[in-house]
């Protein structure tokens, strides 16, 4: 199973790599728009699921409290829609930045 994990690992390599090799001499082959573009559409891939992660824990963490305590319930589901936002728009604002960065 190992092997076969490693050998597809090695063709999906290869695969990428192959626009590599014919690319002009000389050339990076791409703008310097285009690593621009592909550095902000990697923070923005990178925040988007840590933004993910946050949000998961954070739903985790709340349907736990309320079944510790179905009592506070209302409260506890106030506090976690109200973080679920702060979240999402640390998310949107990351888009924001992006758009401005790129104009």
């Amino acid at each position: 199973m190992v092997n076969k994990k490693t050998l597809l690992l090695a063709a999906l390599f290869l695969l990428v790599a192959c626009p590599m090799f014919g690319q002009t001499p000389g050339t990076s082959g791409m703008g310097p728009g285009e690593v621009k573009f592909l550095g902000a559409m990697l923070g923005l891939g990178i925040a988007g699921g840590l933004c993910g992660i946050g949000q998961g824990k954070a739903v985790a963490g709340a349907a736990e409290a309320m079944a510790r305590n179905p009592g506070a319930s209302g409260g506890i589901r106030f506090a976690l829609i109200l973080g679920l936002v702060f979240i999402e728009t640390l998310t949107i604002y990351g888009l924001a930045i992006v758009f401005l960065y790129l104009k």
